[in-house]
């Protein structure tokens, strides 16, 4: 979360079901006040908003490969889980 010393003053209302929604995040202690409570919902729709990016860009690598490509990604995909299954992660 951003430091006291760089954050932005704003004012807005909102709907009276986020009004509560931010409330009850301060009352079960997951933000401190309604600032934290904001930063910490934008903070969640921005990571699903870069999570759909993220989708969406690799279903078009995907669908940009060649068969050719594609054959040769799965059998680096196998080489890797087989040679990864070696390591003892224990030592």
């Amino acid at each position: 979360m951003p430091t006291r010393a760089n954050r932005r003053k704003i004012s807005t209302t909102v709907a009276p079901e986020t009004d509560a929604f931010l409330k009850s995040l301060v009352r079960r202690g997951k933000a401190a006040n309604l600032a934290q409570a904001v930063d910490r919902a934008v903070a969640v729709a921005r990571r699903a908003e870069s999570r759909k990016k993220l989708e969406a860009a690799t279903a078009a690598y995907y669908e940009s490969l060649s068969q050719e490509d594609i054959a040769e990604d799965s059998s680096l995909g196998l080489a890797l889980a087989h040679e990864s299954g070696k390591v003892n992660f224990d030592e």
